[in-house]
């Protein structure tokens, strides 16, 4: 109800018509839940329909890619992580970050203590979860870092391709999964686990982190000026949406929860995760820092004779849309 009242209002046009709100498509990365909450509270507090956008926001889920989503034209802008974006842009898909709401990464494996396990050094001989569809290249790049082959051994790991769950840690089908710090940790500790049972290696941590969140657009529509300045009022509601939902965690979770349409997330975990996501985007006015892009593509490129990316990426990021939108 909250989204067909959101979508009639935005689409009603004043006076005669000639002023009506520009359409714009976000394709979310994952399902609706706190890590995009600043999108929806933009939404819902009308920063995006008061910068005369009308903007549908697209969940995504287990078998939606948001590369494969705008390369179909079915979004004007994505929420990706850069391994991905990066990968993709080699691959031949053009895509270019015009603006990165979240300053750090989320990422981390979590492990059993109970698996001997205490520091990076004792990966090998033991099995970890990977997800895959693009979030397993932080990974792999970490191993290559670390120089553990992924093939499995008593020198190396062997890679359990994980589902969007934590039941391999549960089922000790793992020694260790990935989480994310404002999510399937939570998970974990909701399953019974306590926090002392477990050890974490954040990729912030370990020196390996990568860029995630970051909103993403086709180059050839940067050449159309309607476009860039529509892409700018939709960055500058977005980083207004952030910055309350950062202040006001406990509403953002509200609103989130207002947009679910499964009906599957809760309060108290989007409330929780809300919390996390806020450390992530703490410091972020929405630009992307150079410096963070270098250290990106040095992770991504550190993976010896199988690295994610081969070469330094061109063109791959811009400051146009967020300098016009003054952040």
């Amino acid at each position: 109800m909250k989204k067909l009242i959101a979508g009639l209002t935005a689409s009603l046009v004043m006076g005669t018509g000639a002023w009506a709100n520009e359409d714009v498509t976000l394709q979310l990365k994952w399902v609706t839940q706190a890590q995009f909450a600043g999108y929806y509270v933009a939404l819902e507090k009308g920063y995006y329909s008061d910068a005369g956008l009308d903007v549908t926001i697209k969940p995504g889920g287990p078998d939606i890619a948001p590369e494969q989503v705008i390369a179909g034209g079915g979004a004007d802008v994505i929420v990706d992580w850069m391994p991905a974006a990066l990968a993709a842009r080699e691959k031949g898909l053009p895509l270019v970050n015009i603006a990165q709401p979240f300053k750090k990464s989320g990422m981390m494996l979590t492990c059993l203590k109970e698996s001997g396990i205490e520091s990076p050094k004792d990966f090998p001989g033991h099995t970890l979860g990977v997800w895959f569809f693009g979030n397993e290249y932080p990974f792999l790049s970490w191993m290559n870092h670390l120089g553990i082959s992924t093939e499995g051994g008593d020198d190396g790991v062997t890679v359990l391709k994980q589902g969007f769950n934590v039941d391999p840690l549960l089922q000790k089908q793992a020694a260790c999964i990935s989480t994310m710090t404002y999510n399937e940790y939570w998970q974990v500790i909701d399953a019974g686990i306590s926090p002392d049972q477990l050890i974490t290696f954040k990729y912030e941590d370990e020196g390996v982190a990568t860029l995630e969140d970051g909103l993403y657009v086709m180059e050839d529509n940067l050449k159309d000026p309607a476009f860039v300045e529509k892409m700018a009022k939709f960055v500058k509601a977005s980083m207004e949406g952030w910055k309350y939902a950062e202040a006001n965690p406990k509403e953002a979770a509200e609103i989130v929860l207002e947009y679910d349409e499964t009906g599957a997330q809760t309060m108290e975990h989007q409330e929780r995760m809300m919390t996390e996501v806020a450390k992530l985007t703490e410091g972020s006015n929405g630009a992307l820092d150079p410096a963070d892009y270098e250290r990106t593509v040095d992770v991504l490129m550190s993976g010896g004779s199988d690295p994610v990316i081969t070469k330094k990426p061109e063109g791959a990021w811009t400051h146009e849309i967020t300098d016009k939108a003054g952040l």
